[in-house]
Parts: structure tokens; sequence; C-alpha cells
């Protein structure tokens, strides 16, 4: 599918939640490797024990930027065998408009990515979409993410 065809079908969709992904488990090894690699080691996400204790969560919990740096990862944006669209070559993370951590996500319980198209236009060559992204926490009615995420695509 060429990038004008892309464009108008995904300007017909503007307001639609476009994707879904499958469950997550948030286990505690997710959250002690992004501790790991951003050096944020705070005992909220990475002491059971003393979360247990003190904690109004009463558990370990992941860091907000966790639950937003796995928008790719939900999105399907890191298989390369399934591309976004056909003909895609490349997708480019642009940045954000709006970021909110709305609500704890609990060591143990599992997330999911609900997208829905904000925006798709041109620009130089590529599509550029804006895409809410919300993450939802199972069984709690509160979201733990809200995002409006921008991504380039490049055919």
């Amino acid at each position: 599918m060429a990038l004008a065809e892309t464009l108008a079908d995904l300007q017909d969709r503007v307001g639609e939640e476009i994707h879904v992904s499958d469950w997550l488990p948030v286990t505690q090894e997710l959250v002690n490797s992004f501790a790991d690699a951003t050096g944020d080691h705070q005992w909220i996400h990475v002491d059971p024990e003393r979360a247990a204790a003190e904690s109004p969560f009463q558990s370990t919990i992941a860091h907000g930027y966790l639950t937003l740096s796995l928008y790719p990862r939900l999105r399907g944006l890191v298989d390369e065998t399934k591309p976004l669209f056909p003909g895609v070559t490349n997708v480019i993370n642009y940045g954000l408009n709006k970021l909110r951590f709305t609500n704890a996500v609990r060591v143990g319980s599992r997330i999911r990515a609900h997208c829905t198209l904000v925006d798709a236009t041109e620009v130089k060559g590529s599509i550029q979409l804006t895409e809410k992204y919300e993450v939802e926490i199972e069984g709690e009615e509160r979201p733990a993410c809200v995002a409006d995420c921008i991504m380039r695509v490049y055919f």
C-alpha cells in the first residue's frame, strides 16, 4: 500500500480505536531490569518486602516511565515480520503531546494498550500519526498511563 492510500485510509479512521494489545504481565524482573537501565532503584519499585509493609499499594509498582516505554512493544512496532502497514520500511518515535500517569501498576498485574488515532498527516515523505495511548490495568477502572504519542511512518 502506498503512502497516499494509507494516509487516506487513516484520515478516514481518525477518532477510532485502531489497536488493542495482548495482555502483558508486569513482573518484578521487568521492573528490576528497567531500574537497572535507568538507575532508578527506589524501594517502591525494587524492594517487595518493604513495599508490602510500607507502600500504600502493598506491593512494588512499575515505574511510570516503564509503562510509557512499553508503547512500542504493546503497539506492535518492534516486530519486523509484522509491519504497521504494508510497505512500511521504518517507524520513528517523534515525541509526545501529553502524558499523565493516572494509576499505579502493581507488580503481578497485567496491562494492555488501547490506541486511538488522533491525527494522520503527511510530513516530509512520511505519515505522522498521533495516537492516544491508554494503558489499561486488568481489573482497574483508571488507566495507568494516558499519552498522545507521535510517530512518523516511512514507506
